[in-house]
């Protein structure tokens, strides 16, 4: 093996930590004999791996062996846990996990708590379009995704289909779309003219879903106001309230259409 298992804790510690003091600190070590171990592996990959800078980050190069040291670091928990089978109740370990925020907003809490295995969770919160991107970097060991295909190293597994609807509360309606799905605004619109102009709500700058379903719609550019409100409940609750309209999933929103506060 080129690199220690040391070492390697070394580098999931600073990266995760942020400081080579905090690092120390976790692994009970010194400060320098943290960076030591980092500099044992550069010198034995060849190349930097971490960018000396607050909060500490990895270089591409590190992002790999990151990748790997956390792959080598679930392998020895479960290894360490067969063993240990016989000696008593297993220990938790830890997974870093990427989910976007409307699955964690509607399903993943649910079926997270319905794992029985002693493992701790942390979640990173990133839209479906880029998860994997965490998932390469070796940030988490698994992520929900809209990407189909697998990264190297990784399996890919389809869980299932979050349905959308784009929705606006009924008074949003009336001002902006002429008050009906099927008729234009009073200065003669049609609906798409008139949704091209009225408020959106996106969840971040980064949120294509409202730009993607209008311009799947009518072919058209989206360049319409927009608020950006970064977390799913309040995403959800602006649209209700009137602010703009978007994309909700049907879990978010159904029970809404039903009490007639969305359309």
């Amino acid at each position: 093996m080129r690199f220690q298992m040391d070492h390697l804790q070394a580098l999931i510690c600073v990266l995760d930590e942020g400081t080579f003091d905090a690092a120390a600190e976790r692994l009970r070590i010194t400060p320098s004999a943290v960076s030591q171990r980092i500099k044992a592996m550069e010198q034995t990959a060849g190349r930097v791996l971490v960018q000396r800078v607050s909060p500490v980050q990895c270089t591409p190069a590190g992002d790999i062996v990151l990748r790997y040291a956390r792959q080598m670091q679930l392998l020895e928990a479960d290894a360490v846990r067969a063993l240990d089978a016989e000696a008593g109740p297993p220990g938790r370990q830890s997974m870093a996990l990427a989910v976007n925020a409307d699955s964690l907003a509607t399903w993943f809490l649910e079926a997270l708590a319905a794992v029985t295995a002693p493992v701790s969770f942390t979640l990173r919160r990133e839209d479906q379009q880029h998860t994997t991107s965490l998932l390469r970097s070796g940030t988490v060991m698994a992520a929900v995704t809209s990407e189909p295909h697998p990264l190297q190293g990784c399996r890919s597994q389809r869980l299932g289909v979050m349905r959308y609807l784009a929705v606006c509360s009924p008074g949003f309606r009336d001002r902006w779309l002429g008050g009906g799905d099927a008729v234009g605004d009073p200065a003669g619109k049609s609906v798409g003219e008139a949704l091209g102009h009225a408020p959106v709500v996106n969840f971040d700058r980064r949120d294509t879903l409202q730009r993607d379903f209008f311009h799947t719609v009518t072919g058209r550019v989206l360049q319409a106001p927009q608020h950006v409100v970064p977390t799913s409940a309040d995403f959800a609750r602006a649209i209700v309230l009137g602010m703009g309209w978007g994309l909700l999933p049907e879990k978010q929103c159904l029970p809404e259409i039903g009490a007639g506060q969305l359309v």
